[in-house]
């Protein structure tokens, strides 16, 4: 069964906890052996001290022809057996065994006769303490671990939610969101020191800073030269107007139509960079509007529709995307070309080398186009913006056997006209 984790408690909460915990096993362990070895050597060897001494008197006592003490004997019942060998072989000696159902110290020495001399002495004191010991170690290793681990995953989780509002951040500025900041406490009070994580924070910072200026630039540098450019063309293409009919006159209108063309789509781009665009939503039926782009385009496009649907949209907007969607599909790629829509997606399909990677791997770049392509890229570029603004998602892959798809998905109307 898997473990529920709070959102901080990643792997780097987990490994620190186990770690910490194997840690404090490890280092009670050695303690409580330290201290029951210690113990027990200075118990064990008080016991055998006070049964070697009380096996001296009875021998002096027995040797004497006295009357031996209670707990003294000439091979008693129940010596155990490895102490009655070591006494005949002519040694003295100490064990500790259970008799009678206690613990018991035993001392036993030769004495004439080939037998043993032995005194045995309560061991049950003893063995209670050293037992309360053990379990006195056991209590306060687990109540010390327990304790340490606690300190140990409060520290560690401190750093993991430090650490996930950074990667929260980072996604959001990977998505786009170049306002997003984490804004460490830390990275803003020069007294306090800055651990690493406040300073992947404040790098972090920095950098989205950076782009977000860049980008600006970018945007500004774009708006400004479509600007610009916009009043001189419209002057040139009134000059083109007023040509003689010819070869040379349908090359200039030609291209004065295409900057025209550079220009106004320059000019949406900036509008989108922006975010000031603003839907007009309406219910519209896809199939039938699908047909209207494909005709208004003037291309041999196959319009399929398998499953009709009303979604809430803006119609100029979403004739936009599938007008730049289809134009790109003939203009990069090879036909059959093929509208398909089935409820709130539309996919147009072509049948030519595919897009490159990068646009399959990053989305559509503005002036960056590859494999001898003509054109600027701001087609694609121009449907991506366009469809964020009408809350739709448009994606672009390769067909497993040829060809470039794009797939716009729409949200649907919550109500049909």
């Amino acid at each position: 069964m898997r473990l529920l984790l709070a959102r901080w408690a990643g792997p780097l909460a987990v490994k620190a906890a186990v770690f910490i915990t194997v840690m404090c096993c490890a280092l009670a362990a050695l303690l409580g052996v330290l201290v029951h070895v210690s113990v027990t050597d200075q118990t064990v060897g008080n016991a055998r001290d006070l049964a070697l001494s009380r096996l001296s008197d009875a021998t002096r006592a027995y040797e004497a022809g006295d009357t031996l003490l209670p707990n003294a004997g000439v091979d008693p019942e129940g010596l155990p057996d490895s102490l009655r060998a070591l006494a005949l072989s002519g040694r003295r000696g100490t064990v500790v065994s259970t008799h009678r159902g206690r613990p018991t110290m035993w001392a036993a020495g030769p004495i004439q006769g080939h037998r043993a001399l032995a005194v045995e002495i309560d061991y049950s004191q003893q063995s209670g303490t050293i037992a309360g010991l053990d379990t006195s170690i056991l209590w306060s290793s687990a109540l010390a671990i327990g304790a340490t681990v606690l300190v140990g995953v409060f520290a560690v989780s401190r750093v993991t939610r430090r650490l996930h509002a950074t990667a929260r951040v980072a996604r959001r500025i990977s998505a786009g969101d170049l306002d997003a900041r984490v804004d460490d406490p830390r990275t803003k009070d020069p007294v306090r020191p800055q651990d690493e994580v406040a300073a992947v924070a404040a790098a972090l910072d920095s950098m989205a800073a950076s782009l977000q200026s860049k980008l600006l630039s970018e945007q500004r540098f774009t708006a400004d030269v479509a600007h610009e450019l916009r009043t001189p063309l419209t002057g040139l293409h009134a000059a083109a107007e007023l040509l003689p009919p010819g070869r040379p006159t349908e090359l200039v209108r030609d291209r004065v139509a295409a900057l025209r063309t550079l220009t106004e789509d320059l000019l949406e781009i900036s509008r989108l960079d922006s975010g000031r665009e603003r839907l007009e939503a309406d219910a519209e039926g896809l199939g039938a509007l699908a047909e209207r782009v494909v005709r208004a385009s003037g291309t041999e496009t196959e319009v399929r529709v398998v499953r009709d649907a009303v979604v809430e949209t803006d119609r100029r907007r979403l004739e936009r995307v599938l007008g730049n969607l289809v134009a790109n599909a003939h203009k990069h790629g090879a036909a059959p070309v093929l509208l398909t829509v089935h409820g709130p997606v539309v996919t147009v399909r072509d049948h030519g080398g595919g897009y490159p990677e990068y646009l399959v791997a990053h989305g559509p770049q503005r002036f960056r186009t590859e494999g001898g392509a003509k054109g600027h890229g701001l087609g694609l570029t121009i449907a991506v913006g366009q469809a964020e603004v009408l809350g739709a998602r448009l994606s672009f892959r390769n067909a497993v056997d040829g060809g470039a798809v794009a797939t716009l998905i729409l949200p649907v109307a919550s109500q049909a006209r």
